[in-house]
């Protein structure tokens, strides 16, 4: 799930049981849970896609743990990102869910071999999203809804750098900065 436009809230729930069952076994416990939901828009944005229930590799799965490896490591030096090698996987390859056929995630093999970037897909793509506002603004001074959406995009960026931060993702002295965003994702 991404979390370019999310929001983090904490909600507190009373108990996991009805309200009925008074078995001293299960007693009301607090718990803490992490609920995402949208920022800046109305909606609730509860779609996702469902994976299969069977965590296994498919029968019909030619591939080896190795090849697909390989693979993630050839389109990475291409320079696509991890949700980029996912789909050609997927569409070009038949691999359903990397993460059944290797054991781990596409992001962490390729953290292992050191070809990762540095800054986390979802905020690259929020910053390069503020670079492209900020051009158009140049030649189009007036634009007032522009500008309120760049102010939106940026609080974007500046909640999940702070998230990453706290992640340890990002460096601790790391900061968006507009002047030097351009350079980020050039």
């Amino acid at each position: 799930m991404i979390l370019n436009s999310y929001k983090v809230h904490y909600l507190t729930s009373k108990s996991l049981r009805s309200p009925s069952v008074t078995d001293p076994e299960y007693p009301t416990c607090s718990y803490q849970f992490v609920v995402m939901v949208r920022m800046h828009t109305p909606g609730k944005g509860i779609s996702q896609s469902a994976l299969p229930y069977k965590r296994s590799v498919p029968t019909w799965q030619k591939l080896t743990s190795e090849e697909v490896k390989e693979t993630i490591y050839k389109l990475s030096k291409k320079g696509l990102t991890p949700s980029q090698i996912g789909v050609i996987l997927r569409d070009s390859h038949g691999v359903n869910q990397i993460k059944h056929l290797t054991g781990t995630k596409i992001l962490r093999i390729l953290r292992a071999k050191g070809l990762a970037s540095t800054i986390p897909e979802d905020l690259y793509h929020l910053i390069k999203k503020a670079v492209a506002i900020r051009k158009h603004l140049e030649k189009n001074r007036q634009d007032k809804d522009s500008k309120y959406r760049l102010i939106l995009i940026e609080s974007r960026i500046h909640k999940l750098a702070r998230y990453y931060k706290k992640k340890a993702v990002l460096p601790p002295s790391w900061k968006y900065e507009s002047a030097t965003a351009s350079a980020l994702v050039a």
